[in-house]
């Protein structure tokens, strides 16, 4: 494994940040996390190891690994809820790792994270529609929300509305028996409130005349159940049979959506606009309701696909597509608001057509995105203190083809948020 040269200072600087975040048990390579990311060609999922030095992918001896799946579009990791050492699973670390099926498979499948990150296939699920396009789990690890296209009974050839798998997560990591909400059109994109019970679905709806008319759908989630009911502002009625779904307006097309760690705010990035949109999320009266920030919008690169913060909550990063860059954004803790970090601006990721962005959660210092066309994985560290970005030596690192998404796990039992309530 290759390593930065730096000196006794600077290692002993990295060592105390380390033990600070409470990352206690690296293995003696220096692997503080894994980064994996699904191909939408032939189902595989790369897997490599990050370097706790210079933030550089290794790839796992054994990747990509078979998801069983023939064209994942997302994954989404999950921690261990049961202990390690009642799990049959060789190797394994306490996390699991969700792939979601595209429009070939609807389908999830499960797989274990051994500790040297090789990935062990579990069961696969049958979502309850057509054609997912998203995931997240609530934080609490006990529930899966995957969005899909079209109910069933509705096809690309007799479109309708989408909805919202919901599975229960079993002690074990395996899936319980799942139950259906009915959302709006097109649904694109899900997230569960870190610490408020609210999940948010972000649908990309057009009206009648093809105009896009993005909406943000809120829920209320009940604990035990996973159950969504809709929060002041959003409303799911029936006409004419199908279902029609209304919330907080989202641009025109949306893409992605990200709520910092401190459950106050949420933004969605929209590629009709090449823009950013925030939303403050009201916690007193009509909870749940977004009210859009007064600074909205916010412009971003071309064609933005993909957003994450960093585990601080204090900075966004959005992956655009169409110019292959990253947007950077620092959040103002008091208003929300983004403004643009000094000196990164739109930077170049050195690979074309990120699709996902994501973060490292041990130290939270190595960002990364999937690159769809190069058939790559690029990596920057990011400046804890001002968001900067700096590019991670040797990338891009080569991965599969027609990367769909990314997603990162640490290295051991360690927190994946940065930030106190």
């Amino acid at each position: 494994m290759k390593r930065n040269r730096i000196g006794r200072a600077g290692l002993a600087t990295i060592m105390s940040l380390a033990l600070g975040l409470g990352v206690t048990a690296c293995s003696r390579d220096y692997t503080v996390a894994f980064v994996y990311a699904t191909s939408a060609q032939g189902g595989g999922v790369s897997a490599f190891n990050v370097d706790f030095q210079s933030g550089s992918l290794v790839q796992i001896p054994g990747s990509p690994f078979t998801s069983g799946l023939n064209n994942p579009v997302t994954l989404v990791v999950a921690p261990n809820q049961s202990d390690p050492s009642t799990t049959p699973v060789d190797n394994n670390s306490g996390k699991f790792l969700y792939v979601i099926g595209g429009t070939k498979d609807d389908s999830v499948a499960e797989m274990a994270i051994g500790t040297d990150g090789k990935l062990f296939g579990q069961h696969t699920y049958n979502i309850t529609g057509h054609g997912p396009t998203a995931a997240a789990v609530d934080p609490s690890g006990h529930f899966l929300y995957v969005t899909f296209t079209f109910q069933n009974g509705y096809t690309t050839a007799s479109p309708g509305p989408g909805g919202v798998t919901i599975f229960p997560i079993n002690a074990d990591n395996s899936l319980g028996t799942p139950t259906t909400v009915n959302v709006g059109n097109n649904p694109v994109g899900v997230v569960a409130s870190a610490r408020n019970h609210f999940v948010y679905v972000l649908d990309a709806d057009v009206t009648p005349a093809g105009v896009g008319n993005g909406q943000i759908l809120g829920f209320s989630q009940n604990t035990t159940t996973g159950a969504l009911t809709p929060v002041p502002g959003t409303t799911i009625t029936t006409v004419g049979g199908k279902t029609v779904a209304t919330g907080f307006s989202a641009g025109t097309t949306p893409t992605a959506i990200a709520e910092e760690q401190t459950a106050r705010f949420v933004y969605v990035t929209d590629r009709g606009l090449n823009q950013m949109l925030g939303y403050q999320v009201v916690g007193t009266t009509s909870p749940g309701t977004l009210v859009p920030l007064v600074s909205n919008p916010f412009i971003t690169g071309q064609y933005p696909v993909g957003i994450t913060i960093d585990p601080r909550g204090k900075f966004i990063y959005v992956a655009n597509f169409g110019a292959s860059t990253l947007s950077s954004y620092a959040i103002d803790p008091a208003s929300g608001n983004p403004s643009g970090v000094v000196g990164t601006g739109n930077a170049s990721i050195n690979g074309t057509g990120p699709t996902c962005v994501t973060i490292e959660p041990a130290l939270g210092i190595y960002l990364y995105t999937s690159n769809q066309i190069s058939a790559s994985i690029s990596g920057q560290q990011l400046d804890p203190h001002t968001g900067s970005l700096t590019t991670i030596e040797n990338s891009p690192f080569d991965a599969g083809p027609l990367l769909s998404c990314a997603a990162a796990a640490a290295n051991g039992q360690h927190s994946s948020s940065l930030v106190n309530p």
